[in-house]
């Protein structure tokens, strides 16, 4: 990692600022080639984390100066590309654990991209997409969670998500993990001890003494795991399923609710047959719409392909908006798709289309225990109370367990729940999945133990178990990992 990398790390269109990031052995000899700061102090002898502004100039670079006003070219003299400021951060105190440093720059695209072009000139090279997280990995600045909570607070969509985001960038995973990691450590580090070092005076080695304390590993974990489904909620949205018959008003709530016309709306029954997906923040809450076919029985194969998806969205649902005909009274289809989602799922009864005569009874919807809330799709009358209805049910944009939420005593009330006490949350899938493979092992070795077999077989599960954790945090990953892992990543962070 001894070359020196750099990258705009600002977006890509016109900004008022854009920033170039540098990293490596030679950013400071770089910086002091292309930049001059106002007072004359240069970069290397500069005060780390202080703006200096100054001219960045391309200079001894090779190019040639074209002068508008002559007819010819001639060898280039310093060439100021841009006023700007520079931030230099020194090894080992900056992000990336090098010397560093920033450009703040107009932000032009030609513009940075001459400053990239001048910096290149100078042996510097293109970073990879997250080479600069990458690099804080390797040189232990943050750990694979820090590292991989950079890009979930980056691509976060709601509040929510970038505190939880936030939290694991400042180590909340870690330090759950970091003990057990320890207890695992010093349960294997006794085994050892004991059978290298025979004649010292250490406490012989029972594995049943340590049956207590690997159950309470075990059980550590699993609590920690318990929260991915959450966490996975928080991350990528509440999974919501609009349903209902056909010609109910499922395709225009969606673009009521979008803002714009996203599905297609006809009179014809049967227009929308396959599951179409839109986010959408409500107050704090991400949704995650999912516009299904409409729910009836028929003989066209196609249409009942799409109500299979139907049925299967609802299976999969955090949040159901059942769509009702306010003009109609209730049917026997209605009433089977208000039996078909499951009593665990929080749901709400949309009754559509009250700029028409309402002919639909509220009433016999009590026996659903069902929250209803009637709304004009066309008009956009009632929007503001189904709003205010989803953020009581989420309040904070939270969930516990399958999914926090009001209740109903119908008619529509409901009780308001308690927020989320859990501080960490698991939103990576990754993580997640070697959470698994180390509570496996756990219990492979808690059950070893009460089968009372020989101590080295015992403690081959325990090693697997703090392989898997270890891969959690990075302190076991392969190369190949990581780098998969860190492609996710932009250029330039």
């Amino acid at each position: 990692m001894s070359d020196t990398i750099a990258a705009v790390a600002t977006g890509g269109g016109v900004s008022a600022v854009g920033i170039v990031r540098m990293s490596g052995d030679t950013a400071l000899t770089v910086a002091d080639s292309v930049f001059c700061t106002a007072n004359g102090v240069r970069m290397k002898d500069a005060e780390c984390r202080r703006m200096y502004y100054g001219e960045f100039i391309a200079q001894g670079d090779g190019s040639l100066v074209l002068f508008p006003y002559e007819n010819h070219t001639r060898e280039p003299s310093p060439c100021v590309i841009d006023l700007c400021l520079c931030m230099i951060s020194k090894a080992p105190n900056s992000y990336t654990g090098e010397d560093t440093v920033e450009f703040h720059c107009h932000g032009s695209p030609v513009v940075l991209s001459e400053v990239l072009r001048v910096l290149f000139s100078h042996g510097v090279r293109q970073a990879l997409p997250g080479e600069f997280t990458k690099r804080a990995f390797l040189n232990g600045r943050m750990d694979l969670t820090q590292a991989e909570a950079v890009i979930d607070l980056i691509e976060a969509e709601t509040p929510a998500a970038a505190q939880n985001a936030a939290g694991q960038l400042s180590g909340s995973v870690s330090v759950k993990l970091e003990p057990i990691y320890n207890r695992l450590i010093d349960i294997i580090a006794h085994f050892h001890a004991v059978i290298d070092y025979p004649d010292e005076d250490i406490d012989e080695f029972k594995l049943q003494n340590y049956l207590s304390e690997l159950r309470d590993v075990e059980n550590e974990l699993n609590k920690l795991l318990e929260t991915h489904k959450r966490g996975k909620i928080l991350r990528d949205g509440i999974p919501t399923a609009i349903i209902g018959r056909p010609n109910t008003g499922k395709s225009s709530l969606l673009n009521a609710l979008l803002g714009y016309e996203r599905a297609i709306v006809t009179d014809i029954a049967g227009t929308t047959r396959d599951t179409i997906e839109e986010k959408v923040i409500i107050g704090k809450i991400l949704l995650r719409l999912i516009d299904t076919a409409g729910l009836r029985k028929t003989n066209d194969i196609i249409e009942n392909a799409g109500v299979e998806r139907t049925l299967a969205a609802i299976e999969q649902a955090g949040l159901v908006l059942a769509v009702l005909d306010g003009s109609q009274p209730l049917t026997n289809d209605d009433f089977d798709i208000l039996h078909s989602i499951p009593p665990d799922v929080p749901k709400i009864a949309v009754v559509n289309k009250s700029d028409l005569p309402a002919m639909l009874d509220v009433s016999e919807l009590d026996v659903f225990d069902i929250l209803y809330c009637s709304i004009s799709a066309l008009s956009g009358e009632g929007l503001d109370t189904l709003d205010a209805e989803i953020q009581k049910m989420f309040p904070n944009g939270r969930t516990g367990g399958r999914f926090m939420c009001s209740t109903s005593n119908g008619g529509g009330r409901t009780h308001e729940p308690s927020p989320c006490s859990t501080p960490v949350l698991i939103t990576n899938a990754r993580q997640a999945e070697a959470l698994s493979r180390a509570i496996l092992c756990i219990h492979d070795a808690v059950e070893a133990l009460t089968a009372a077999v020989t101590p080295d077989a015992v403690l081959t599960d325990i090693e697997a178990a703090l392989g898997a954790i270890g891969e959690i945090t990075g302190k076991t990953m392969r190369e190949e990992m990581i780098s998969r892992i860190f492609e996710r990543f932009c250029v330039g962070k």
